[in-house]
């Protein structure tokens, strides 16, 4: 039987996994709706697989990963998020889940994905994937014009129109201190010492629009 853990911060939607699951014939060993309690339910129960919402108090589900995996290394990861944007998949196999759902997805289609990955398995909508196909083309090309990755030029653009580090990393799903570390590669990369130089960066790379006058 597959042992899951449930991750998410909202009451109703973890009562209607642990239904679907439970009537799937999975075990749901525990149900946590901030990341310390899911780290402290991964190290009490090590389950197989843990269900990881993307959007959680204070810190994302991906950039949480890492914590409930150094608990329990042989469990599974399967990120649900309401993001359909290939850069966050490739970033949340990049911090070691092991899946990417959509929330929307059918419950076939979750436990089909539960299962993929419990049985050490990748697990990403068809559809998806190819578009996470299409995406690494692109930023093969555009980084043989450009230093940044989209997600460096999407921070830069905010930056440029005065967005703090705080209202970047809500914007962007992300937290505070990812946000900061994207500024820091960014003005280091582009060797930039003034936000002046960063808006003019990017006005040149049509980041944003030129002023009226």
């Amino acid at each position: 039987m597959i042992r899951v853990l449930i991750v998410d911060d909202h009451a109703v939607v973890r009562s209607g996994l642990r239904r679907l699951l439970e009537d799937e014939g999975f075990e749901v060993v525990a149900e946590a709706g901030d990341m310390r309690t899911a780290v402290f339910e991964t190290r009490a129960h090590t389950p197989d697989v843990i269900l990881m919402d993307v959007v959680m108090p204070g810190e994302s589900g991906i950039e949480a990963t890492p914590a409930v995996l150094r608990e329990a290394p042989d469990a599974k990861v399967l990120v649900l998020s309401m993001q359909d944007d290939p850069r966050y998949v490739t970033e949340a196999f990049d911090a070691g889940a092991s899946g990417y759902v959509l929330k929307e997805a059918a419950d076939t289609e979750l436990v089909q994905a539960i299962r993929e990955v419990a049985g050490g398995g990748r697990y990403v909508h068809p559809a998806l994937g190819a578009r996470m196909i299409t995406a690494a083309a692109e930023e093969r090309r555009r980084a043989e014009e450009d230093p940044l990755s989209e997600r460096e030029r999407e921070v830069l653009r905010l930056l440029a129109l005065g967005h703090t580090n705080q209202e970047i990393a809500k914007m962007l799903f992300i937290s505070v201190r990812t946000a900061e570390t994207h500024r820091a590669h960014i003005m280091q990369k582009l060797r930039l010492t003034t936000r002046a130089e960063l808006v003019r960066y990017a006005l040149d790379q049509g980041l944003l629009e030129p002023p009226q006058t």
